[in-house]
């Protein structure tokens, strides 16, 4: 004999944990594009920093700009929301270092600017 049993009787709600799960692994994943987005994008405003203080100190160097190429240089990094590490001269040229934090982590950016017959 066999006995009758209603069809789906011990299966609700069985899907709500795997579509909380399901849920759960795509706003992970998406957290995790997003943080990858914005160090990438950080980065490349960081490299933009570095260059425009590097060019911003050659001017001063090369006379074009009144100041202090250094303190110049710091004025633009901390315009472009980064810290001036290194500035100095070589001649005609300038080479600049520039750090900001990216998701917890200090990322530095290096830049050299002056005329372009300059080494």
């Amino acid at each position: 004999m066999t006995c009758a049993r209603d069809p789906g009787v011990g299966d609700r709600g069985a899907g709500t944990p795997l579509v909380v799960g399901l849920i759960a692994v795509v706003c992970i994943a998406g957290m995790t594009m997003l943080g990858a987005a914005h160090a990438l994008v950080r980065g490349q405003q960081l490299s933009a920093a570095a260059d425009a203080a590097a060019l911003a100190a050659a001017d001063v160097q090369l006379g074009w700009a009144a100041g202090e190429p250094c303190a110049v240089a710091a004025a633009v990094a901390e315009s472009h929301s980064a810290r001036l590490m290194e500035c100095r001269g070589e001649g005609l040229t300038v080479l600049v270092r520039v750090e900001a934090g990216i998701l917890g982590m200090v990322v530095s950016r290096s830049s050299r600017a002056g005329p372009p017959d300059a080494r």
